[in-house]
């Protein structure tokens, strides 16, 4: 019984301690915070969407790259599609700089993705 309790005890403590070591190594992940919400605020500035027109529980955020640009400074792409209530998406690559206390060390610059070809 105790070497059960023992093994369930170490399994819990792993994903913790594996999340702390992708952190150091990538960089926080800031899927879904600053560089969504930036995001959609330079495309609504834009005149591309407004709040009535979408489906924010359908957003998807997905970090693509992040670099280690400083001790406590990663450089994060992240693609972000936000879709419609029409069904139609809208896809915008955003670049900034975040640290593990705070994403928005920098702004967002956003690239909207006027068409995608091939792959999904």
């Amino acid at each position: 019984m105790k070497t059960v309790l023992l093994v369930i005890a170490v399994a819990l403590c792993v994903p913790s301690d594996a999340q702390s070591n992708i952190e150091k190594v990538n960089g926080p992940d800031c899927s879904g915070g600053w560089p969504t919400a930036m995001t959609f605020g330079h495309m609504k500035n834009a005149g591309l969407v407004d709040n009535a027109s979408i489906d924010f529980s359908k957003t998807k955020t997905v970090r693509l790259a992040s670099q280690r640009v400083g001790k406590d400074l990663w450089h994060q792409v992240y693609r972000v599609t936000y879709t419609k209530k029409s069904g139609e998406t809208i896809e915008a690559i955003a670049i900034h700089d975040a640290s593990t206390k705070e994403c928005s060390m920098t702004g967002v610059d956003v690239f909207v993705i006027a068409r995608h070809l091939g792959g999904k």
